[in-house]
């Protein structure tokens, strides 16, 4: 009789070493679902500042002295590059415009708008109270799981 492996120690050795395939290619799906993720919180992170900006820019060109009233609701999308699908969308609600004794600028009383605070100090005149809310878009493909990031801040056009 040689001595050797026989038939239930080779099956071992099979099921052994496939448990270990399974076991390794288990962790390298997490980590690559957990860097695909990251990657897509950091763009929406990034989105979120760019939609701030993109609101400050259209709250300092609105104009006020037709109309007496003030930006209250803005929304952003970023488009995807790859179809013609979005990303992400951005809804920035201002809460409040914090004007020196109620004015803008131009000494105009913005009278059609509701969210103005009077303050008496000058040098925060012109603060801007919003909140952003940035959502992914769930139907792109490129999104593995839904995003949603809300910011308030206390922001100068």
């Amino acid at each position: 009789m040689r001595h050797g492996f026989g038939l239930p120690q080779v099956l071992l050795i099979i099921l052994f070493i496939g448990g270990i395939v399974t076991v390794t290619m288990r962790y390298a799906s997490l980590g690559a679902q957990h860097y695909a993720d990251s990657y897509t919180r950091e763009q929406a992170e990034l989105f979120l500042q760019s939609a701030t900006e993109a609101a400050l820019l259209r709250i300092s060109s609105y104009d006020r002295n037709i109309t007496k009233d003030c930006v209250k609701n803005i929304n952003v999308t970023l488009p995807s590059l790859r179809d013609n699908n979005t990303l992400f969308n951005a809804s920035i609600t201002i809460n409040r415009y914090y004007l020196y004794n109620g004015l803008d600028n131009n000494d105009v009383n913005l009278t059609a708008c509701d969210r103005i605070v009077s303050i008496q100090t000058p040098e925060s005149h012109g603060m801007i109270d919003m909140t952003v809310i940035v959502e992914s878009n769930n139907t792109n493909p490129q999104i593995l799981h839904p995003i949603r990031l809300e910011r308030r801040s206390l922001q100068r056009p």
